[in-house]
């Protein structure tokens, strides 16, 4: 269940965040809504300057080429779930 956008008024949210004293940072559901980031995506960082980071989402090029090859052959990609056997890899 997606969770809600809590903010006043007819202006955008604010997308803000404060780095805590273990170098996390939470990031606005409206930044990721926009970016269509989602839970268990993976992000690189990437340093573009003093004070300026950008995060990309990141994709194993060889699991894209796997489930490329997959889908690519009938009948293959109906018995090969790679979403669920990349999450578990993960885990």
């Amino acid at each position: 269940m997606p969770a809600a956008v809590k903010h006043d008024g007819d202006d955008p949210p604010p997308r803000r965040t404060k780095v805590s004293s273990k170098n996390q940072v939470t990031l606005p559901v409206a930044a990721l809504a926009a970016a269509h980031v989602k839970s268990g995506d993976i992000l690189q960082v990437e340093v573009e300057g003093d004070g300026v980071l950008r995060l990309v989402r990141y994709r194993d090029p060889r699991l894209d080429l796997l489930e490329e090859i997959a889908g690519s052959m009938p009948g293959l990609a109906e018995l090969t779930n790679l979403e669920e056997l990349r999450n578990e890899w993960e885990r």
